[in-house]
């Protein structure tokens, strides 16, 4: 026999280890038996892994009380700021409203200027001096300037303090009747500086004339007169 082909066979087995194998009989192991050797596996593996350690109930119980201490600041100081801004707000609308007010009356007071150069520039103004009257005002005096066209500038001064629920009225004295050319109300010091749009189809003036009359003013004078001057 050729002895590459010797040397290719497998080696035999110990015919003493045959005979054991075969002496033995099979025996399948309990099922009971495999279930605990998998059991034990599967609980050596899940040692194997970390369990989380649980929080203790005073660490979260303070973490809880620190978050309700913040919020609570946190909302107080928010209240306190939205007070300071309703504060701010309630201010700044006050200071526009005067400032709107404080607006308004210079307009006035720009418009009113300007209608007093427009009277005393006018061709056709005329002066008029009033003196006070005997015995109610007799320190009292005034001056107008009156322009058919564009109305009457009066300014008066010393006029007596007006009793309660009384004006002082000013007219234009004309042959037909009085026209009323407004109200006056002095200051505290009796002076008075007023600009009156007059119509300018009245009959010529001959005077003008202050009353005092009931508070609102009268369609005719009825009262004692105060100043009196004529054209």
């Amino acid at each position: 026999m050729d002895e590459r082909l010797d040397n290719d066979r497998p080696e035999l087995e110990p015919p003493i280890l045959v005979g054991l194998a075969q002496a033995v009989p099979q025996v399948d192991p309990p099922a009971e038996l495999r279930a605990r050797v998998l059991g034990s596996v599967a609980r050596a593996g899940a040692a194997t892994r970390v369990a989380p350690h649980p929080v203790p109930w005073w660490i979260a119980t303070a973490a809880s009380l620190a978050l309700a201490v913040g919020l609570t600041f946190y909302a107080a100081h928010l209240r306190t700021r939205v007070a300071s801004l309703e504060g701010e707000l309630r201010e700044s609308r006050a200071q526009a409203e005067a400032a709107q007010l404080r607006v308004a009356d210079i307009q006035r007071a720009v418009s009113g200027a300007q209608t007093a150069v427009g009277i005393l520039t006018a061709p056709d103004v005329a002066r008029v001096d009033l003196a006070g009257q005997q015995p109610v005002a007799p320190d009292a005096s005034a001056r107008a300037f009156w322009s058919r066209s564009r109305g009457m500038v009066f300014n008066a001064s010393n006029l007596p303090r007006l009793p309660a629920g009384r004006t002082y009225q000013l007219w234009v004295v004309t042959p037909q009747a009085p026209i009323s050319a407004g109200l006056l109300t002095p200051d505290p010091q009796g002076s008075v500086s007023e600009v009156f749009a007059t119509p300018p189809d009245i009959p010529q003036p001959v005077a003008m004339a202050v009353t005092i009359e009931p508070e609102g003013g009268v369609p005719a004078p009825t009262g004692e007169k105060f100043l009196v001057g004529t054209l």
